[in-house]
């Protein structure tokens, strides 16, 4: 036995084998080889489509991902070739995917090439690598929604707000708060109609989530009905479009109403006759013979329905002659009287209709509640229940002795001036309308800017933006007093440029 010298390494060199199949020299390997002559013998990419067909929808341009769900992807985007391996997903099981790319076509050819990458186990555990192309043919197909978009049927639930009332202080109110609570997000189209607005919803959820809403934010009840599309007897599927009909209850702010007497009884012992003061999550009265306030809530108000009295163009606009405040010590309690209202002043008001004066002295005594704001030689309207006829059972059945000769509403003030120191708006629906008296919902939302103005507690929930086209008049030095609303109550529309701050400031008041 021989020995090598110390220090000696021997180097060992992998010899080359001969290919079975075409002899050519080649690295030893178990299925002994070359990699053509495998890839004759092998094909791993056997069994892998290498054409698809892509549904798109060029409405709303999405891809569709089955069974029924269409996605929005971009063209060679990540999305766009997870949906194409989806495609492959069942075939790419039985090999392993390496790497996925896209071959870049024309946008407008209706080709979308991905270029695979596989690996697989072959003959004696040999690894085969294979690069390859998969074609995608872009085909047209309308999604189900832009179907019924285009067939006139795009809607399956719709919302249908109702109050029987003539006027729309309590619709805009409405319409301000579904836009600062951005409760509209979801609605695919609005139309307004003579007696209220209809919400048109894709699903019934949707429609569900908004009444929810409406519930939460006025006084209002609601029924639901369906209407049966269509019905697919194998799969036992059925195809509804759903109605919610909303009713608000019929009264609104500045409205006279009657009182049924046992409601009136449960509310502190009110007068039957009073006055809403506004209408939120609850309907909101005052007794301006006592100044007692009360909120009816919408199951009180539906156990025991009322009316209002008269409309506010109904109301008789009177001269004040003489105001006597009541003082506290002066008023009349009641045993199981409710709370009363701090801001307004019981007074002793003796008025004249405006329209008499000159012709003869009548004269009217009232008590009411604007007492704080009334003095003598101002304007303000009532209602006259000593000359009106009114149809209205619990009316018809007070005693006469109980029932006062005017009730007074609000004080008047001059509306050419109002509007034009009125330096801010609001933001509205954007709505379908049908042909309707345009003069008098102009009417009625002049009113209900004033009445924002007038109460600062309803428009605690309006979001009130400054006017940047209109300004304060300046010339208007006298105050008459008119109700007008601050700065700080309009900030939310500021913007403050960059060049007075710098960027960094403009975006902390945009945000």
């Amino acid at each position: 036995m021989e020995y090598l010298p110390e220090g000696d390494t021997v180097s060992f060199t992998q010899g080359n084998i001969l290919c079975c199949q075409c002899g050519v020299p080649i690295q030893p390997n178990p299925a002994n080889m070359c990699v053509a002559c495998l890839r004759t013998q092998v094909d791993i990419t056997e069994g892998i489509p290498k054409q698809g067909v892509l549904h798109f929808c060029r409405n709303c341009e999405r891809y569709l991902q089955p069974p029924n769900q269409w996605v929005a992807c971009a063209l060679e985007s990540r999305e766009l070739l997870t949906l194409c391996l989806k495609k492959l997903k069942a075939p790419l099981t039985k090999v392993h995917l390496i790497d996925a790319g896209f071959v870049w076509t024309e946008p407008h050819s209706k080709r979308i090439k991905l270029k695979l990458t596989i690996q697989k186990e072959v003959m004696n555990g040999a690894i085969l690598q294979q690069v390859f192309v998969v074609e995608f043919v872009v085909s047209n197909q309308m999604c189900e929604d832009c179907h019924r978009v285009e067939a006139k049927d795009y809607w399956k639930a719709v919302v249908q707000v109702r109050q029987k009332t003539s006027h729309k202080k309590t619709m805009f109110y409405l319409e301000q708060l579904i836009l600062k609570y951005k409760a509209h997000t979801n609605t695919l189209s609005i139309k307004e109609v003579s007696d209220g607005i209809d919400f048109f919803y894709a699903t019934k959820q949707d429609a569900k989530k908004f009444v929810d809403f409406l519930q939460a934010v006025v006084p209002c009840r609601y029924k639901t009905s369906e209407k049966l599309l269509s019905h697919d007897v194998k799969s036992n599927t059925y195809n509804y479009k759903s109605t919610f009909s909303v009713e608000i209850v019929p009264v609104c702010k500045d409205n006279i109403v009657c009182l049924p007497p046992k409601l009136a009884q449960q509310l502190g012992n009110l007068n039957q006759i009073c006055v809403c003061l506004r209408v939120s999550t609850t309907v909101h009265i005052i007794d301006p013979s006592t100044l007692q306030i009360a909120d009816v809530t919408a199951p009180m108000f539906w156990r025991t329905p009322f009316q209002s009295l008269c409309e506010p163009r109904q109301l008789t606009e009177y001269m004040v002659l003489e105001v006597e405040p009541i003082r506290h010590h002066e008023r009349v309690h009641v045993a199981g009287e409710g709370a009363k209202s701090q801001k307004h002043l019981l007074a002793d008001v003796w008025v004249a209709r405006s329209s008499d004066l000159g012709m003869n002295d009548n004269q009217y005594h009232c008590r009411t509640h604007l007492g704080h704001l009334l003095k003598a030689g101002d304007l303000v309207q009532g209602f006259d229940l000593s000359n009106a006829n009114v149809n209205n059972d619990f009316l018809n059945k007070m005693k006469a002795d109980r029932l006062p000769d005017v009730v007074l509403v609000k004080k008047v003030f001059d509306k050419s001036k109002r509007h034009r120191r009125r330096n801010w708006k609001l933001k509205r629906l954007a709505r379908e309308l049908e042909t309707m008296d345009t003069d008098s919902t102009d009417r009625d939302y002049s009113e209900f800017l004033e009445d924002l103005e007038e109460d600062p507690l309803y428009r605690k929930d309006v979001n009130i933006y400054r006017d940047t086209e209109k300004f304060a008049v300046e010339s208007d030095t006298e105050d008459d007093g008119a109700p007008r609303i601050s700065l700080q109550e309009m900030l939310e529309d500021l913007h403050i440029s960059e060049d007075a701050t710098g960027a960094e400031g403009a975006e902390m008041m945009t945000e």
